[in-house]
């Protein structure tokens, strides 16, 4: 009997919490809308600094240079090849400072040159360095040469090497520009990963922009032409590339439109933007050509240290990580009739 009674109040009881509506029975109380624990993070903050966002930055601005001064050479604008090809080497090492500094041991950088993982951006990427840094470090060290040295046989052979390792380099330098984008993209950081589609192209426009800057802003105004084409061409790319960003990137897009990214970035377009309208007008004024370029350098470094904030930022709040895996999970549930 007092089993009966039993089973006859648990059924009462689940009734209670249950009504039916058109012949389905729904429950009564909504489903949990899960989030986290009380509201803590799920993912880790990246332990990187900002020397990793420098790199980010110092490395783009490498390839710029070199791709410029690979044109420079071959066009015979001796002065904007001169310095873009030692823009691109001091950028070179100090975006390999950086990178190494974050690595805590120096040889790690070696040790990620054992294998070649075609999956692995970071393996790849390493490569893409190793085959990058020796041209774009031959062609900056014979801008450097003294003009006694030139006479030598060694100055010589340098001379002769330069433009085939400038070459090389240029030729390396767009997977330089973009690759650091790829690696952000893979990892779990949501701002990141949901913009893989975008990043390249924001990385590799700002690349463009900052070595078109840096031509402007060091070289004659007589050789600074190609200079201003390709930043202009690639301020466009970067400024249409972080908005289709910013409107297509659903949840995640919050956290570049939010806060100190957002301040970053909003200046960065600022720049960028009067950067490029200065390479187009104006025209033969030494001081306004350097402004511009000065400019476009200042808006390529806000575009990378605000993308690095964003990605931090996103992993402190729980939502960039629970709402887009709850959406991609809904949309893989077969439709219900």
């Amino acid at each position: 009997m007092r089993e009966k009674l039993s089973d006859t109040d648990a059924s009462d009881r689940n009734a209670q919490t249950r009504h039916r509506r058109g012949g389905r029975e729904d429950m009564a109380v909504p489903p949990a809308d899960f989030r986290s624990y009380y509201g803590r993070q799920i993912l880790k903050t990246p332990v990187w600094n900002w020397m990793i966002a420098a790199y980010l930055f110092s490395g783009g601005l490498s390839a710029g240079s070199a791709l410029l001064a690979a044109g420079a050479d071959l066009t015979g604008r001796t002065e904007l090849r001169k310095v873009t090809r030692l823009g691109a080497l001091v950028s070179l090492l100090a975006s390999m400072y950086f990178l190494i500094a974050d690595l805590g041991r120096p040889e790690r950088f070696h040790h990620m040159l054992r294998v070649a993982k075609p999956s692995s951006p970071m393996s790849m990427g390493t490569w893409l360095l190793g085959a990058y840094g020796p041209g774009a470090g031959l062609a900056g060290v014979a801008e450097l040469m003294p003009a006694r040295v030139r006479r030598t046989w060694v100055g010589r052979l340098v001379d002769w090497a330069a433009r085939p390792a400038g070459l090389e380099a240029a030729a390396v330098a767009p997977g330089v520009a973009s690759y650091t984008a790829v690696l952000l993209s893979q990892t779990a950081v949501p701002a990141w990963r949901e913009a893989h589609p975008f990043l390249p192209f924001v990385f590799t426009g700002s690349a463009a922009a900052s070595g078109g800057g840096l031509g402007m802003l060091l070289a004659p105004v007589d050789e600074s032409g190609p200079a201003r084409r390709m930043a202009v061409v690639g301020a466009a790319v970067e400024v249409a590339a972080s908005r289709t960003l910013e409107r297509k990137l659903g949840l995640s897009a919050e956290a570049y439109m939010t806060g100190r990214p957002h301040r970053l970035r909003q200046a960065s377009e600022i720049l960028t933007v009067a950067g490029a309208v200065g390479a187009v007008v104006s025209g033969r004024r030494r001081w306004a050509v350097a402004a511009s370029g000065a400019a476009l350098l200042a808006g390529s470094a806000l575009q990378r240290f605000g993308v690095f904030e964003a990605g931090v930022a996103s992993t402190q709040d729980p939502k960039y990580v629970v709402v887009p895996q709850r959406e991609r999970l809904n949309a893989q549930q077969p439709a219900r009739g």
